[in-house]
């Protein structure tokens, strides 16, 4: 085993706050344009950790590049792995190596990188410590390091389960059987089945607790495990008590291409809504395990039209082979109509719908939502706070928002580090006159220059103030 002189590190600069709010642009008509969102954050993350624990090199087209990913790339080049055209706009090529240690990886407040690297750290011959930005800190992690304890993994978080922490890695995982509570987070799930298959005897996940939030993005995990040839078996009919198995094998490289973001198109389909006009978002996949794709059911259930076009090229949705000339097209209705919706399992959607609640003729209730607590920021909270600023009346219950119709009007809408609160306030700004996002650049995130793909969607069809 090599060794090194000192650890490798992930660290990249922070996204930076605004010393000046942004004005949240107004429409002075309805907005019609055409809109091209980037790759998935939920599929370029979990394409690269499979990639880097594959059994041969890769190439991933179409990956986002925002600061998620790019953590997330860095995080894996800090354990050895080669990546090259991770800050390009190039297909992404993945050269699997011996992970090792010593080695730093800055989480930001990236979920997806504070919660699947350390079973991957776990296979890693030496230490791996794990910090992040000071909200991440409160970011729930106990499912996570109570079942790698469980499987003989040393983690040094004086008992705090949250980050900071250091994996001590021994380069081997013996697996077998976990259980664990997710229903703080279906990513407890989804980091150890990714890494599951590198372990010596496979695992098996049982979930007891509370029904798991956002599954979708577990079914997102395991179809790409299957796509690489790894042999998983599911039993969650009951999401109280449910179960994952992962058996121990290979994990074969394979070349993909990552579909747009669907829930980065959120907003933009939002700005059809609330202003009476028509997005349309191409590459749009026809089957997809992308929570986003909700959308097509939730904002017709606001009054809008949707209308899904063209076909998706040979190849599964989770693009693999990429995509053909499918869009989804949104258009505004006569009405905007409150949402009574259970958002258990597309709780990220929340922020933006909110937001076109605030601006409805009738009361809405956002249902199964009481997980988004533990996210970037207490979103219920959040969101209840902000609206109600700006003149809303939003009920916050331990699970729920209750959102009553109310004249709004201008004011600082503060987004806590979130990028959806932030779009969040773009969308009440474009039919709101006034309203000022504080720290709009906390967008990047996961979506690269928010503000300039916003005043570009307005100037292809909309008036601003």
């Amino acid at each position: 085993m090599s060794e090194r002189s000192g650890p490798r590190t992930s660290t990249i600069r922070a996204v930076g706050s605004d010393d000046h709010p942004w004005p949240a642009p107004l429409a002075l008509g309805p907005v019609d344009a055409v809109v091209c969102v980037p790759g998935s954050k939920s599929l370029t993350n979990r394409a690269l950790i499979l990639a880097a624990l594959a059994d041969g090199p890769s190439r991933i087209s179409g990956a986002l590049r925002a600061r998620d990913t790019i953590l997330m790339g860095k995080a894996l080049e800090a354990l050895g792995v080669g990546i090259r055209g991770l800050e390009s706009d190039e297909s992404l090529a993945i050269d699997p190596a011996a992970l090792l240690g010593p080695a730093h990886i800055d989480c930001g407040l990236a979920g997806t990188v504070m919660r699947f690297m350390p079973p991957v750290a776990a296979l890693a011959h030496g230490d791996t410590r794990f910090d992040g930005d000071p909200r991440a800190r409160v970011r729930p992690m106990g499912g996570v390091i109570s079942a790698l304890e469980s499987l003989g993994v040393f983690i040094d978080d004086d008992a705090r389960r949250t980050l900071p922490f250091t994996v001590k890695g021994t380069g081997s995982v013996r697996g077998g059987e976990v259980t664990l509570d997710a229903s703080a987070s279906s990513q407890f799930v989804s980091a150890l089945l990714l890494s599951a298959p590198r372990f010596e005897r496979g695992l098996v996940v049982h979930h007891r607790g509370a029904p798991v939030p956002s599954m979708p993005h577990i079914e997102m995990s395991v179809d790409l495990l299957r796509e690489h040839g790894v042999d998983v078996e599911v039993d969650a009919d009951d999401p109280t008590s449910a179960s994952w198995t992962v058996r121990p094998g290979p994990i074969h490289a394979l070349d993909r291409h990552v579909e747009p973001d669907l829930s980065n198109a959120a907003p933009f389909l939002a700005a059809a809504v609330v202003t009476g006009g028509s997005v349309t978002v191409p590459g749009w996949p026809a089957h997809t395990t992308q929570a986003g794709d909700a959308l097509r059911r939730l904002l017709v259930h606001m009054g809008a039209h949707v209308e899904f076009t063209g076909t998706e090229a040979a190849g599964t949705g989770l693009g693999r082979t990429g995509l053909g000339g499918a869009r989804l097209t949104v258009r505004g209705g006569d009405t905007l109509i409150g949402l009574d919706a259970d958002l258990r399992d597309v709780g990220e959607l929340t922020p933006v719908l909110a937001a076109i609640c605030a601006l409805a003729s009738t009361p809405s209730h956002l249902r199964g939502i009481g997980h988004l607590r533990g996210h970037e920021t207490d979103r219920l909270a959040a969101l209840a706070r902000e609206i109600t600023g700006l003149g809303g009346d939003v009920e916050e219950t331990p699970d729920s928002l209750v959102i009553r119709p109310r004249p709004l009007h201008g004011g600082l809408f503060q987004t806590y580090d979130d990028h959806r609160m932030a779009t969040a306030g773009a969308v009440i700004g474009l039919v709101i006159p006034g309203v000022e996002v504080v720290d709009i650049a906390t967008t990047g995130k996961t979506l690269p220059d928010f503000p300039g793909m916003w005043q570009a969607m307005l100037g292809q069809g909309g008036r601003t103030a």
